[in-house]
């Protein structure tokens, strides 16, 4: 047992001792009293107080009066240790049973116009989730993990809602600019899709693990890895890529890329306008089954009082019933 104010037994100690030490100094006055005033004005009581009845009377009383001081001093003593709040610690693990999601958005110049469409379309995919852990990655030369995977949803619209705030360019550098340019050309698809496949943590839990992939597979520069190679690479790490593709239907070949790339992984690409699109990345999405993540172990800290205010109203009633019965 813990107690989250100490103190209180100590203030409760001291009420107890300084209540002892005054009813003994009272009583230890009496003495000095008129000798008449204290004397029984008994002839023979000396006697009187041989007798067996008149002794066992004064043991009972002696008895009552001691019982009164213990039961005083042990409510006292109690109603202390519950002002002191008497604490018991459990520790829980939380566990959460839920899927992970990694955003994934090319910021490069030939995705500027319909960068906040897609925005808003991740916004829409928010609705369809119910406790999933989202992340979202941003990359144009270079990849910038904007937030890791959490399930947070206020967390994410705000940061959704500033990453599209950024395309108004009001700021001399905009958000989606600050580490997206430090690479050699642009618009990196393979080294993005790698770079999200790798923002999922905890490697070693079986876990549904998918990346919704938008871009417009425009490459322009030397790649570290292709797109087809990032592709295999998701696929080994059981990551399924949903591509969002902005311009579907307009080059065939980049879109046929970009299919086959999704779909070698599991997944599938959709239209970015396509009406379905959402709902059906949803319903993929949730076709994998949900599995549990254990938290870190915390502890949780309650007030548990019960059992000393059951000790201290049995303390108080039977101090109670004691004066009453004794006089006092």
């Amino acid at each position: 047992m813990a107690l989250a104010n100490f103190w209180m037994i100590i203030v409760a100690i001291a009420v107890v001792i300084i209540a002892v030490g005054i009813g003994l100094f009272l009583g230890l006055r009496r003495p000095g009293r008129s000798h008449a005033a204290e004397t029984a004005r008994i002839a023979r009581a000396e006697r009187l107080r041989r007798l067996p009845s008149f002794r066992e009377a004064l043991l009972r009383r002696v008895l009552a009066l001691t019982g009164i001081l213990a039961l005083g001093a042990v409510a006292v003593i109690t109603a202390g240790v519950v002002a002191a709040r008497p604490m018991s610690s459990q520790t829980i693990q939380p566990v959460n049973t839920s899927r992970d999601i990694m955003l994934c958005l090319d910021v490069s110049g030939s995705m500027t116009e319909v960068d906040v469409e897609v925005l808003s379309v991740f916004e829409e995919l928010l609705d369809g989730f119910e406790g999933e852990r989202i992340g979202l990655t941003i990359f144009n030369s270079s990849p910038v993990q904007i937030f890791p995977l959490t399930d947070d949803y206020a967390f994410i619209r705000t940061h959704l809602e500033s990453i599209k705030s950024s395309f108004d360019y009001v700021d001399e550098i905009p958000e989606h600019w600050v580490g997206t340019l430090n690479g050699n050309g642009a618009s990196l698809i393979g080294d993005g899709l790698a770079a999200c496949t790798m923002g999922f943590d905890r490697p070693d839990d079986e876990r549904s693990r998918s990346v919704i992939f938008a871009t417009d597979n425009e490459v322009n520069g030397a790649s570290i890895v292709t797109l087809e190679e990032a592709a295999a690479y998701a696929a080994s790490k059981d990551v399924r890529v949903f591509a969002l593709n902005p311009v579907q239907g307009k080059d065939a070949d980049v879109s046929a890329e970009l299919s086959a790339a999704a779909e070698a992984t599991g997944g599938a690409a959709f239209g970015l306008r396509d009406t379905t699109t959402v709902s059906d990345i949803v319903t993929q999405v949730q076709e994998q089954e949900a599995t549990a993540l254990r938290g870190e172990a915390q502890i949780v800290w309650t007030d548990t009082p019960n059992l000393w205010i059951a000790v201290l109203m049995v303390a108080v009633l039977s101090f109670i019933i004691v004066v009453w019965r004794v006089r006092l």
